[in-house]
């Protein structure tokens, strides 16, 4: 009886070792996945360059693991930074805006520039700001540290406790393909139709847990779909056609050739099967929200939001 209890012990004690080592294993394997926090998109700013007191310059923040990526810094991208900070968003602290990406030179997507270099420095940033955006960057770079060199100077060399590595501004002149990787992030860029511009960019942001496509400002652009291609959300620009049907034929020509009518935005967005649009950059000449996203939504059945400034997805 004793030696038939023997080989039933042994094998109850080793399911119970198996067990045991099974649920440590799996434990440790779920620790950083339980850990990761999700990614978090924030529209710092949705604007034109019409002055709408209500909206500020294009600026996009996409956080991963309390890491700020900003994509364009129009007038205001810092104050709404701070304001998503102060609103609960972790990793839109000033001092944390150390990487940006930009889009195209126009200057509604850059007139914040100056700002993003200079304000978070001001306010303890110990790290130099990485820049990538399209030839010409680097030569604006330089003419604005030029052109603050007196405050620069003073910052650094006065009494104020600076920390000058805050001041550094590292460039990268990008052309299209994988312009960035770390952990958290792979950004890919590619070329956009966005009139007479030679080099304007969309970005694609892989992080753990979504793909996020940015169209800066173009007209119909097949890049577009293909670098979406069932991306998790799509931010693009957009222009209402009954506001369109409105404006001068020399305007009528400019924003045929440099924007994206709502009908296109629909086409782009059913071949791109985005989880979700979101439309920024609204150029509406007197439509509604609610005219621009009934014209999307004549052309996609998918869904789609017309974006806020600060609001967080």
């Amino acid at each position: 009886m004793k030696k038939t209890l023997i080989p039933l012990i042994l094998v109850t004690v080793w399911f119970v070792i198996v067990f045991f080592m099974t649920e440590l294993v799996s434990s440790k394997a779920q620790t950083p996945a339980t850990e990761k926090k999700s990614t978090q998109i924030v529209l710092l700013g949705t604007g034109t360059p019409n002055a709408d007191p209500d909206t500020s310059g294009p600026a996009v923040a996409i956080i991963v693991n309390d890491t700020p990526y900003i994509i364009d810094c129009g007038p205001g991208v810092v104050r709404r930074a701070s304001s998503a900070f102060r609103n609960g968003v972790k990793g839109l602290e000033v001092s944390r805006l150390r990487r940006l990406f930009i889009t195209h030179l126009h200057s509604d997507h850059t007139a914040g520039y100056p700002d993003f270099i200079l304000t978070p420095a001001v306010l303890d940033r110990d790290a130099p700001l990485e820049v990538f955006g399209p030839p010409g960057i680097k030569r604006m770079t330089d003419h604005l540290l030029k052109a603050y060199s007196e405050d620069i100077n003073m910052r650094i060399h006065g009494l104020e406790p600076a920390k000058p590595r805050g001041y550094e501004v590292r460039v990268r002149e990008i052309r299209p393909g994988i312009i960035y990787r770390d952990e958290n992030v792979t950004v890919r860029a590619f070329l956009v139709r966005h009139g007479s511009w030679k080099h304007a960019y969309g970005f694609r942001f892989e992080t753990p847990d979504k793909t996020i496509v940015i169209s800066g400002d173009c007209t119909f652009s097949e890049s577009v779909i293909e670098n979406c291609n069932g991306c998790d959300v799509l931010i693009h620009e957009v222009f209402s056609t009954t506001g369109f049907s409105r404006r001068e034929p020399e305007w009528q020509r400019y924003h045929a050739a440099f924007h994206t009518s709502s009908k296109q935005l629909a086409e782009i967005a059913t071949k791109a099967k985005p989880g979700l649009l979101v439309l920024y950059h609204q150029l509406l000449w007197g439509a509604t929200k609610q005219q621009l996203i009934d014209e999307i939504r004549e052309g996609y059945p998918g869904r789609v939001v017309f974006g806020s400034d600060l609001d967080v997805f």
